[in-house]
């Protein structure tokens, strides 16, 4: 499998690496974990009470990239502002499972959009390019087929199926369950995060996945075209 980008997206202002971890366990929970996640939402909670998303520059960079290839705010909150909209309100977050959690928690920690994907669901390469609004769509939690606008970054498989729209909304074709033992994490920021965050957050990734689920983990920097 290749990651690539298409050079117009980067000119947008999109920061972008991809991170792979294959052979790991994501069925059973250990003590060590829950006790880890538990400390963990209770620092982010205490780090975020009574934030202001739009004063914050990574946060509201991820609305500014929105203006800038015309995507509305209203209909399309950034990801990682959702999760701490949600962290806010119910003082927690809704546990799903071990990579997608861990995943979320560090979205949290660096306010980056953050994203896991089942590689063994995905056809091809991933190519994250502007849609052309011929693609495939299926949202996760929906079965059909949804329109796709043209003009917005996505992460798009071979097959020419959406695996993720912008930063915000995954799919049901690469859906990460208790199942999964082959992943790949977007890794994406915006023009106000700096180079040095996105590389320390892939990391993390690697390190936290790893250390609670196993396997083996590698940064890849996606070919540009």
């Amino acid at each position: 499998m290749e990651f690539k980008v298409e050079k117009k997206v980067l000119d947008a202002g999109v920061k972008i690496l991809f991170v792979v971890i294959e052979g790991l366990d994501n069925s059973q929970d250990s003590q060590e974990w829950l006790s880890y996640r538990k400390n963990k939402i209770a620092e982010l909670y205490q780090k975020y009470g009574g934030i202001d998303v739009h004063a914050d520059p990574i946060l509201e960079g991820f609305n500014i990239l929105h203006d800038k290839t015309g995507v509305r705010r209203r209909k399309n909150i950034p990801a990682s502002e959702n999760l701490i909209k949600l962290l806010e309100k119910h003082s927690n977050l809704l546990y799903i499972n071990k990579v997608v959690d861990i995943y979320n928690l560090i979205s949290l920690e660096s306010e980056l959009a953050l994203g896991a994907h089942n590689i063994d669901h995905v056809d091809g390469n991933v190519t994250l390019r502007f849609t052309r609004g011929d693609e495939k769509y299926i949202p996760l939690g929906q079965t059909e087929p949804q329109p796709v606008k043209p003009h917005e970054y996505s992460y798009i498989d071979d097959s020419n199926e959406i695996l993720c729209r912008l930063e915000i909304r995954q799919v049901e074709k690469t859906l990460v369950d208790k199942s999964t033992t082959n992943v790949f994490y977007i890794v994406q920021g915006n023009e106000a995060t700096p180079d040095s965050l996105v590389k320390q957050t892939a990391q993390q990734i690697i390190d936290t996945t790893v250390k609670f689920c196993g396997g083996k983990g590698k940064i890849i920097v996606p070919e540009v075209i």
